[in-house]
């Protein structure tokens, strides 16, 4: 049996975000590339993040400082808020989500409405706008 998803969906890793970073499956909504990236911070796993990033920010992306960041941070739960759009079939969606953190033994929320689109069939992070960080 597969360890939790690190998404907190309570599916199993292997069921859930693990096919995704594997690179075996592509998520089909936005909500699930939103759910893989959030666990890809709680593995460390820098290359999938740089790689769901939209390409025109792609190259912005600073993988030592992501590193230190899924490194410094636990990433404790996520909540998904309200999903706009970002189906199978849509083009683009919103996804407001909420982040359970921890860092040097304080935990914090991180409450951000993130932007995707679909880049040549593939769902990507283009950007968010962070509405409560503590």
């Amino acid at each position: 049996m597969s360890r939790p998803c690190p998404c907190t969906s309570r599916k199993t890793y292997d069921h859930c975000c693990g096919p995704f970073l594997e690179g075996t499956r592509q998520p089909a909504t936005a909500e699930q590339l939103m759910r893989s990236r959030f666990s890809a911070y709680a593995l460390g796993k820098v290359d999938y993040l740089v790689a769901t990033r939209c390409a025109a920010r792609r190259g912005e992306e600073d993988r030592d400082e992501l590193a230190r960041y899924c490194r410094a941070v636990r990433c404790v739960g996520l909540k998904i808020l309200s999903v706009e759009q970002g189906g199978p079939e849509d083009g683009e969606g919103i996804v407001t989500f909420q982040a359970s953190l921890q860092a040097q033994g304080r935990r914090s929320l991180h409450i951000e409405m993130s932007t995707f689109a679909r880049e040549e069939g593939r769902w990507v992070y283009v950007d968010g706008l962070v509405k409560n960080k503590g």
